[in-house]
């Protein structure tokens, strides 16, 4: 029997967690598409404080956490906890910091003002993630990022982070959602965090020389990107293969990541 392959789903939004946007629903059901097709998927996503962790059965997973996550010169606690994905056999683990994660509100306050610190948000969840899947020991054959939120996690999976034994096999795919007001709110800074926190060498993919453009930064570091709603063009390298947005999860889904599949396994 041919062993599953290991997906890793990142996300900054799934139901029945958060639901803030079509990404939600889209990360659920893709992730339970991929399993009902034979693979063995595992999800991370942060903690936000929005996250009633009684109703949703969340405990922390206590030889994960204690890690800390260095953001410029700040190191920031890491605590990692895990939920069972409701009528699946997936596990969930969220990412979580009390310092950064625990408001009642998203990315925005009561006034829909993004909040100030949303890029070091994003730095600390995606060098957690990495930091994470190394702890799990388990190597993941795709890493499958959904939204703005991971869309560094690609570059520092192939520039600082290129010799992790965890994930040298793996293939990288990229889901664009639309992304709002946030490329603008982080412009102004992007480059300057970038290369306090070891992405220096990859801005410009991201800034192109005009304004950022997180999606198609991302674009560029990964092996596929699929278009996560009707209304996103997918901008990317002309050699990346790209998945226009589908209606629903069918054999085009899985055709486009078998063909991811055989790039992991010429990793190899």
């Amino acid at each position: 029997m041919a062993e599953k392959k290991r997906i890793l789903i990142v996300t900054q939004e799934m139901k029945p967690y958060t639901n803030l946007t079509e990404m939600s629903d889209a990360a659920n059901r893709f992730s339970q598409f991929l399993q009902e097709n034979g693979m063995e998927v595992r999800i991370l996503m942060p903690r936000f404080g929005t996250i009633n962790e009684r109703r949703h059965r969340l405990h922390e997973v206590v030889r994960l956490s204690g890690m800390n996550i260095n953001v410029d010169d700040d190191d920031y606690p890491l605590i990692i906890k895990v939920a069972s994905l409701p009528g699946t056999r997936m596990q969930v683990y969220f990412l979580d910091n009390e310092e950064l994660f625990k408001r009642k509100h998203v990315f925005a306050n009561e006034d829909g003002e993004l909040f100030e610190d949303n890029l070091d948000r994003t730095i600390f969840f995606n060098k957690g993630v990495i930091e994470t899947v190394k702890k799990f020991g388990w190597a993941p054959d795709v890493v499958h990022c959904h939204g703005w939120m991971t869309s560094l996690l690609p570059a520092y999976l192939k520039t600082q982070y290129k010799n992790e034994p965890i994930f040298q096999n793996a293939s990288f795919v990229y889901t664009a959602y639309p992304d709002g007001d946030i490329n603008e709110s982080f412009d102004a800074n992007f480059v300057a965090k970038a290369n306090a926190n070891q992405l220096e060498s990859v801005a410009d993919a991201y800034k192109n020389g005009k304004s950022l453009n997180l999606n198609a930064g991302a674009a560029s570091f990964v092996e596929g990107v699929i278009a996560g709603a009707a209304d996103v063009e997918v901008d990317s390298t002309s050699e990346t293969p790209t998945l226009a947005f589908q209606e629903e999860f069918s054999q085009a889904y899985l055709d486009f990541y078998n063909e991811m599949l055989v790039g992991a396994e010429e990793n190899v």
